[in-house]
């Protein structure tokens, strides 16, 4: 177990030094990205994960090179990456021959995530109607939930807009995918 252990962080630093990369380096910015993230809302653990695949080459890792990279729990990965697959920001994967899973980073995560919103900004539309109807849209909260209405259906065609635009951005910056 200890032995796997030592194989699998020099593989992970073996990785990193191909690249050229210095290992403490590589660490501060997990930490400091994954900061970052929580600042914006996203959970601590699923953050140091997802900045922890998101700066590997291969962007995949398993369960136990993120729990020896991050110095974290079997179970923290687990409920981490858990989290993650919910918000469409990583997938898993079988290991070729193998029963172990690992977990990917997409070139589109941010993509497939905004994506993802708007099924929720649908939802919220669809509670606001019903809000609207039920309160009455000449009453102070019937106004107020129509504006809030609104706004999520300029933010969610804005969106959509927006994606279209960034998928145009995309091929030219980094050719067909």
């Amino acid at each position: 177990m200890a032995g796997e252990r030592v194989e699998r962080v020099e593989r992970v630093e073996r990785e990193e030094a191909g690249g050229h990369r210095d290992a403490d380096a590589v660490s501060r910015f997990v930490e400091s990205f994954a900061a970052q993230l929580v600042e914006a809302g996203m959970q601590r653990m699923p953050a140091r994960v997802f900045a922890a695949l998101l700066s590997s080459d291969e962007g995949a890792r398993t369960s136990a090179e993120l729990g020896d990279q991050l110095r974290i729990s079997p179970a923290a990965v687990s409920g981490a990456v858990r989290y993650l697959a919910q918000q469409h920001m990583v997938s898993r994967e079988r290991e070729p021959g193998s029963r172990r899973e690992r977990y990917r980073v997409h070139s589109n995560q941010w993509y497939e995530a905004f994506t993802n919103r708007e099924t929720v900004l649908k939802r919220w539309e669809g509670a606001l109607r019903e809000g609207v109807t039920s309160l009455g849209g000449d009453t102070p909260a019937g106004r107020r939930m129509a504006e809030t209405l609104a706004f999520f259906e300029f933010v969610d065609g804005e969106i959509s807009a927006m994606m279209e635009r960034w998928r145009v951005h995309r091929a030219t910056v980094f050719g067909e995918r």
